[in-house]
C-alpha cells in the first residue's frame, strides 16, 4: 500500500471510528458503552479474514478478538487498544470528526480511537507478511475505568509479547506508574456540641492524620525514585464526616490516592499510613483511625532488553529513520495487566493532545507510521528473529 492511499485509509477509519459515540457508562449514565464500536470492528476484522471472537463478561461491555493466524513454528504478538472514551465534555459536535491541518479532531481521536484504526490495518497488512506465529488484535473494553475488557480476554487467551498502542509520541514506553486507592476512617463520639467532656472529633482526629499525609508526599517525592518513572507520591481526593452542626462528628473518612513506582505497592502504602496513624495517636491518644484498599493498580516495567523492547525499537528507528527515546509515563494503562499475566508487554503509540479535554487531536502521519511500525515489530517477533 502506497503512502498516500495509506494516509487516506487511515483519516477515514478514524473519523468512522470516532463518529461511534462509545463513551463508557460508568462514567457517564448516557454513553453508549462498547457495543456498537465492537460490532463494528468485528466486521472489519472478520470483512479481512481475521478469526473474530467477542469476549463479553458483562452484558454491553464486550471486546473484540481478532486473531490473523501464522504459518506455525513462531511466537505470537497481541496489539491492543481500548474502545471506550471518557464523556464529550466541553466538546462541541464531539462526534462529528474534523480533520484539519493533518489531524483528526475530536473525542476519542486521541484516546485512543487512531491507535485502534492503526492496529486493524496492521493486522489486514500483515496477511502479506507470511508470519509465523499467530498476530492478535484485542480492541477492548472499559480501559478508561476498571480494565474488564483487557482482563476477560487474558482469561481467554496467551500471547508471546504485547504492544499496547495508547498515545506515547512515537516514542518507545517501558514503564508506567501504578495507584492504590486507600479509605482511612478516623472514629470519634458523637456527643452535643456543648460537651466536649464528652465528644470526640473524628474530623480533628482526621485532620492530625492528613497533616502527617502532606509530610509523606514530600517525603517520597524526595527520594531517589526510579530511572523512567521518578517518585511515587500522595494525595487526599476525598473527604466526609460529621453529622450536623452541633454534634461532635463520630466518623470522618478519607479516600486518599497513592501513586506507586515499581517496588511500591498496596501492602507497603498501608503500612505507611498505618505508622501515621500510629504517630498522630502518640501525639493525641484519641485518635482511633484504620485504614483499608479501596483499589490497586500495580505499577509496571519491562526491561530494554526484553525481546518485544528491542524489537519495537529496531521497528520505530527503521520507520523514523533515528533513535526513539525510551520513556516511562505517571498514567496506568492496561500494560501492567498484560505483565502481570507474563505477556511482556510495552506501549508505543501516534502523536496528538487532549486525552480527557474539552480540544482532542491525533495527528494523522504519526499514525501512519505507527502502523509502519507495529507491521516490522509483528514480522521480528512473529518470526522468531527477535528472541
Amino acid at each position: 500500500m502506497s503512502r498516500s492511499s495509506l494516509s487516506a485509509e487511515l483519516e477515514d477509519l478514524i473519523c468512522g471510528l470516532v463518529s461511534i459515540e462509545s463513551v463508557n457508562p460508568s462514567l457517564s449514565p448516557t454513553g453508549s458503552g462498547e457495543t456498537p464500536i465492537a460490532r463494528f470492528v468485528a466486521s472489519w476484522l472478520a470483512g479481512e479474514g481475521l478469526d473474530v471472537d467477542l469476549v463479553e463478561p458483562i452484558p454491553g461491555r464486550p471486546s473484540v478478538v481478532g486473531v490473523l493466524p501464522g504459518k506455525g513454528g513462531g511466537p505470537s504478538l497481541m496489539l491492543n487498544a481500548h474502545m471506550d472514551t471518557v464523556g464529550a465534555g466541553g466538546i462541541s459536535n464531539p462526534f462529528d470528526p474534523v480533520v484539519a491541518d493533518g489531524r483528526v479532531y475530536g473525542r476519542g481521536a486521541y484516546d485512543m480511537k487512531a491507535s485502534l484504526a492503526a492496529i486493524m490495518i496492521a493486522a489486514r497488512e500483515a496477511k502479506g507478511l507470511g508470519l509465523m506465529g499467530d498476530l492478535i488484535v484485542t480492541a477492548v473494553a472499559d480501559e478508561e475505568v476498571a480494565s474488564i475488557g483487557t482482563s476477560a480476554v487474558l482469561d481467554r487467551l496467551e500471547a508471546d509479547a504485547a504492544i499496547v498502542t495508547e498515545p506515547t509520541e512515537l516514542r518507545l514506553c517501558l514503564a508506567h506508574k501504578g495507584f492504590v486507592w486507600l479509605e482511612v476512617e478516623s472514629r470519634g463520639v458523637a456527643a452535643h456540641g456543648s460537651r466536649p467532656d464528652l465528644g470526640v472529633d473524628a474530623i480533628g482526629q482526621m485532620g492530625r492524620i492528613l497533616q502527617r499525609v502532606v509530610g509523606l508526599d514530600q517525603k517520597l517525592r524526595r527520594g531517589s525514585g526510579h530511572p523512567l518513572l521518578g517518585t511515587g507520591s500522595i494525595h487526599a481526593s476525598l473527604i466526609e464526616g460529621g453529622q450536623e452542626w452541633s454534634t461532635y462528628p463520630a466518623r470522618c473518612l478519607a479516600r486518599l490516592e497513592r501513586r506507586t513506582i515499581p517496588g511500591e505497592d498496596g501492602a507497603t502504602s498501608v503500612r505507611e499510613i498505618e505508622e501515621l496513624i500510629a504517630d498522630a495517636h502518640r501525639e493525641d491518644s484519641t485518635v482511633d483511625a484504620s485504614v483499608e484498599v479501596s483499589l490497586e493498580r500495580a505499577a509496571s516495567e519491562v526491561g530494554a532488553d526484553s525481546p518485544v523492547s528491542r524489537a519495537v525499537a529496531e521497528a520505530a528507528k527503521a520507520a523514523t529513520g533515528n533513535e526513539r527515546e525510551a520513556i516511562g509515563v505517571a498514567y496506568w494503562m492496561d500494560m501492567a495487566l498484560l505483565n502481570e499475566a507474563g505477556i511482556p508487554a510495552v506501549a508505543f503509540g501516534p502523536s496528538g493532545e487532549g486525552a480527557h479535554a474539552d480540544v482532542e487531536w491525533v495527528d494523522l502521519a504519526s499514525v501512519e507510521t505507527c502502523v509502519r511500525v507495529y507491521l516490522r515489530a509483528a514480522e521480528i517477533l512473529c518470526n522468531g528473529s527477535g528472541r
